[in-house]
């Protein structure tokens, strides 16, 4: 049986799923369409790593004009981890994604990812070409996401995958002992004015609603987040030259999760693609749901 959650101020906007995948890990799927009569293009939300539907403030307002598909990774937001830890990686999310089209009766979709999403996105649009109508990529590239990262920098991919993945080991090590601090923390809306000025993430435009998704993210233990974050890592570039569908791009120039410039390069490499840069981090969501928002609407103008 689906549940719904609403905000303080209005009616339900989200409705929850159990959704089963093929190795038989549970999933909490979720979609803005609680009773089923939303009208509007339908598009799977590939999230980032750890990530919520609040991240998307522009998708949970019942005028989006979109319906959106979406589930929570292994391990985080109320899904089950695998009974084999090591199946969590961009191959699973890719099942995973598929499980939930499934569940919701979707044989074909526009496939819109965020940051690691992204990875999955154009992974499961490789091995699966006749289930995706086209893909929008917010600020993610597609495969070895770990050598784009720290891209306002300009470090060589080979040095900034080094010291990112050895920030994810040190992570996952120093996981459990983070992870009491992390999850205490009293995240409100002076919490994410000092976060939105540290340069990591830029001025939000709603600070309750990025209090929600940062509260939400820091749920999860840190030790299995960055064990997701590793395993993420292992996931290589996807070939480009297989793609039959339109694609979009959308960055931020002090991006230091998804550099930028990879994610132009990306585009050039893709007939018809179309690539945006609005001056913003990696947190475009929500720093300027509305113009992303407006982007997507534009591409699935284009895509119909």
């Amino acid at each position: 049986m689906p549940t719904s959650a609403a905000p303080a101020t209005g009616a339900p906007v989200l409705a929850f799923h159990e959704v089963l995948s093929d190795d038989g890990t549970v999933l909490r799927a979720w979609t803005n369409d609680p009773d089923g009569t939303r009208t509007g293009p339908t598009v799977l939300l590939c999230n980032g790593l750890g990530t919520n539907p609040w991240a998307w403030p522009a998708l949970l307002d019942p005028a989006s004009g979109v319906r959106v598909l979406s589930w929570n990774h292994r391990g985080t937001g109320g899904s089950q981890r695998p009974a084999d830890p090591e199946r969590c990686g961009i191959a699973e999310f890719v099942e995973d994604a598929l499980s939930v089209m499934d569940h919701f009766g979707v044989d074909r979709t526009v496939l819109m990812g965020w940051s690691m999403g992204v990875n999955t996105a154009f992974e499961l649009a490789a091995r699966n070409p006749e289930r995706v109508r086209g893909v929008f990529a917010v600020a993610g590239v597609p495969g070895d996401t770990f050598a784009t990262m720290l891209g306002p920098l300009h470090l060589p991919h080979v040095l900034a995958r080094t010291l990112t993945v050895n920030v994810a080991r040190l992570g996952k090590l120093t996981g459990k002992a983070i992870t009491p601090i992390t999850s205490r923390l009293s995240v409100g809306r002076r919490f994410v004015e000092v976060l939105s000025h540290s340069g990591f993430m830029l001025p939000v435009a709603d600070l309750d609603i990025t209090a929600r998704a940062v509260g939400e993210f820091l749920t999860t233990p840190m030790d299995w987040y960055f064990h997701l974050a590793l395993k993420s890592s292992e996931h290589g570039r996807v070939s480009l030259s297989t793609l039959r569908v339109p694609v979009a791009f959308v960055a931020g120039t002090w991006d230091v999760l998804a550099g930028a410039r990879d994610m132009a390069s990306a585009a050039e490499r893709i007939p018809g693609s179309c690539y945006t840069e609005l001056p913003g981090s990696h947190f475009l969501s929500l720093e300027q749901p509305e113009l992303v928002h407006e982007l997507l609407l534009e591409f699935l103008g284009r895509v119909e």
